[in-house]
Parts: structure tokens; C-alpha cells; sequence
């Protein structure tokens, strides 16, 4: 009979397996029409509600997707996975509108090869996230005639990841994580022309387009502590994720509405599953940590991609620029002894996180600000309910651009077993 590790292993895996043809959505912003979408920087849920903490500090109970380096401090099994909700209210200058969109965030475990020397990591993640809806309305020149743009876009590039950590020093762990870039993003822009009493005027014509990816991906990452005293440690962490020219293809067509997704009808072919590349600049992190042991955390990351050396498949004319971003955590445990009361035993975190994204339009760069704050509470002896809420702002209405308001919700679980290293006597 297999013992219930056995099974819980085999559960994970099939559950993997699931849903490796799942496209995670959590975006739902308007500026994820530019570029391949909007980044996933922030790593998993106890990240997201420490600023995006994760560069320089991790723990025990929860993987690590940051930096493969602190995969080294899963000293037990752990799964985890989550479902991610977001609500924007959007603003223009003169109307507001409300979207949102949600659904898998990731799926991730940790396998400790030898405990606190070497860990495996496998799990499947969101790299970036496409999903939006426009209606723009805008007169034609020199005609009494408006056009209506209906401009919708889904998808996003995922990663299946294999990590590997391990302690090559003391005190001193190098990570490398390779991954499986794969998704496909799906544009559309519907045109419906209608005169000045309201009634449509000649063909409603549709782009269609498909960008699909198949490509693999590095990022490696190291970590140190110096053990400041008996009780405090400083904690140093640093990565470095190389995607570069990711493989790809092509479609494009317009035609009439309705048409344009299909080769073979009429319309103009502009691209028929063309390969190509688009380029993903190189991105940098660093981190440092000051932790009271098993008390308090706080820590101070940022990260870095130029984004003006970013060219798309089809070579669309967009101008990017750097992508920095700059997280703020801090967290707490009241009382890591208190078996009987999970909420002293459960960690509370709190985080502010700063975005300059690399979108830059009508000369204005689009920054995004957040407070993040959220929670792992204790299930049974190991496993954990971790939540992560995210209220920020991003964009302006100054140019004529779009000013998003936006909660972001994570709601996740660990299960952790460490009965992998005990030897049964009995079955």
C-alpha cells in the first residue's frame, strides 16, 4: 500500500499535470495591452503581502519562486497553490469604468533532496497576463461619421519551472531555475462605422491577432546570511533571470467581422503563423533582510529591466522604457510556541511596493503604487491558509491616459509534510 506521502506526491503531480494547459489570468488592467502584458514581479502569496519580498528571505513553509537560491530553506515537503482576484475602477478624466478579472495564480512545491543542503522546486507560474476590453469612440476626419473601436485582448505567457538549490559554503546557497516559456495571446479590434443619426455605415472589419510562444528560460539567484548575534541574522540575496529572444509565431488577419480568425476566408492575411522571436530584456534583483529570529523580518528589494531593448514579434513601433521596481516587507510572528492558539502562531505581513513600468505613453512614464498586507495562518500542525491583498494606484489622467484604482486579491494554501524522512516501521 502506498504511504500517505506517496500519495500526497502523486496528488500534486496530477494536479500539475492538470493544469499545465491553464492560461492564469490575474490581470484585468487596461495597460496590459502594451507590449506581452502586464509582468508577474511579486513572487507568491506571502511575497505579494510583503511588497514582493523574496529575493533576500524565505521560509520553511512556503516555496520560493524568487530566488531558487532560498529553495534551501524548504527543510520539508511543501505544496502550494493559489487563485488570484482583481477589481480596477478606471478612470479617464471623464468617465470611470469597473472591470476585473481572476483565476489561477500558481501552482508550486518544494522536495528537499537533503534537508537544509539541497531542494528540488517544480511548479507552474504566470510570467505575464493580457486581459482587457476598450470602447473607444472617435470622429472620422473631414465626415460626419464616428468610428467605434470595440478593442479586447486575452492571454499571456506561462512557465513551467524545475529549480534546484543547494549550499555550496557556509552560509551560502546558489540557485538555478530552468523554465518552459508557453501561452499564446489573442487581440482583437472590431470597427463599426455609424453616421451622425446612429446608423451603421458600410462593413464592420475586425483585426484579429494571435501571438503564440514555445521557448525555455534561466534565472539563477544566491543567497547569504551573517548571523548577526545569537538572536538576529542580516540576510543578502541577489538574482538574475536571462529570457531573451523567446520563439515564437504569428497570425494576423483583417477582415470582415467574424472572418478574421479563419486562414481561409476572404480578407487580408497579414501574417500566417509566421515564426519569429520576441526579445525580453535580462531582469536584476537584490535584497537585503533584517530578521529577529523567529520573531520579525523587514526588508528592502529591488529589481530592474530595460525595456527599451524589448522588440515584438511582429515588430510592432512601441516605446518602453526601464522597468524598476522597489518592495518594502515587513512581517511578524506574536508567538511561533503557541501550539494551541493559531493566531499567535500564524505570521501577519505588511508591504508597500513601487512600479515603474515600462510603459511610457503621451511622454508620460506610468508609475504604479501599492500597500500590500495579508497573512499565513496555520491549518494543522504545518499546513497554511495564506491570503495577500493589494490596494494601489496606477496610471494618471493627465495626457489622456487612464488612471486605474485597484484591489488585488490571493488566496492560497501550503500543505507541508515532513513524514518524507521518516523511515515507517510499522505499515
Amino acid at each position: 500500500m502506498l504511504s500517505k506521502i506517496k500519495l500526497q506526491l502523486l496528488g500534486v503531480l496530477c494536479t500539475l499535470f492538470l493544469f499545465t494547459e491553464a492560461q492564469a489570468q490575474s490581470s484585468a488592467s487596461t495597460y496590459s495591452a502594451l507590449g506581452i502584458g502586464e509582468f508577474n514581479y511579486s513572487g507568491l502569496t506571502n511575497n505579494q503581502a510583503m511588497g514582493g519580498l523574496g529575493i533576500s528571505f524565505g521560509s520553511a513553509w512556503n516555496p520560493n519562486v524568487v530566488n531558487p537560491a532560498l529553495s534551501t530553506k524548504n527543510s520539508i515537503f511543501n505544496f502550494e497553490a493559489a487563485l488570484n482576484y482583481k477589481k480596477i475602477a478606471a478612470d479617464n478624466g471623464t468617465e470611470t469604468s469597473d472591470v476585473d478579472g481572476g483565476g489561477l495564480s500558481y501552482i508550486a512545491f518544494s522536495l528537499p533532496v537533503k534537508v537544509t543542503k539541497a531542494t528540488i522546486g517544480l511548479g507552474l507560474n504566470q510570467l505575464t497576463s493580457v486581459n482587457y476590453r476598450l470602447l473607444i469612440q472617435s470622429p472620422v476626419s473631414n465626415t460626419d461619421i464616428q468610428a467605434l473601436n470595440s478593442i479586447e485582448g486575452d492571454g499571456g505567457i506561462s512557465e513551467a519551472y524545475l529549480s534546484y538549490g543547494m549550499v555550496v559554503a557556509k552560509n551560502l546557497s546558489l540557485g538555478l531555475q530552468g523554465s518552459y516559456l508557453f501561452g499564446s495571446t489573442i487581440r482583437t479590434d472590431q470597427l463599426t462605422l455609424f453616421d451622425n443619426e446612429g446608423t451603421p455605415v458600410g462593413i464592420r472589419t475586425e483585426y484579429y491577432e494571435r501571438l503564440t510562444v514555445s521557448d525555455i528560460g534561466i534565472k539563477a539567484g544566491a543567497y547569504y546570511f551573517l548571523p548577526l548575534n545569537e538572536k538576529s541574522k542580516l540576510h543578502l540575496g541577489a538574482i538574475y533571470q536571462h529570457l531573451g529572444d523567446v520563439n515564437g509565431k504569428a497570425f494576423a488577419k483583417l477582415a470582415s467581422i467574424g472572418q478574421a480568425s479563419s486562414p481561409d476566408s476572404s480578407g487580408d492575411l497579414i501574417a500566417n503563423d509566421e515564426p519569429g522571436s520576441i526579445y525580453i530584456p535580462d531582469r536584476y534583483g537584490f535584497g537585503v533582510s533584517y530578521e529577529k529570529n523567529n520573531k520579525f523580518v523587514i526588508g528592502l528589494e529591488g529589481q530592474y529591466q530595460d525595456f527599451k531593448k524589448y522588440r515584438s514579434l511582429l515588430d510592432d513601433p512601441l516605446q518602453l522604457k526601464e522597468a524598476i521596481k522597489i518592495g518594502l516587507g515587513f512581517q511578524i510572528v506574536p508567538d511561533y510556541l503557541a501550539i494551541d492558539n493559531g493566531l499567535k502562531r500564524g505570521t501577519y505581513r505588511i508591504g508597500l511596493e513601487y512600479q515603474q513600468t515600462p510603459y511610457y505613453l503621451n511622454s508620460t512614464n506610468i508609475n504604479d503604487l501599492g500597500i500590500n498586507f495579508g497573512a499565513s495562518l496555520p491549518v494543522n500542525q504545518l499546513s497554511l491558509l495564506n491570503f495577500a491583498v493589494k490596494v494601489g494606484q496606477r496610471g494618471t489622467t493627465n495626457n489622456g491616459l487612464i488612471r486605474e484604482s485597484y484591489v488585488n486579491f490571493t488566496l492560497g494554501l501550503s500543505l507541508n509534510d515532513n513524514s518524507w524522512f521518516y523511515k515507517r516501521v510499522f505499515e
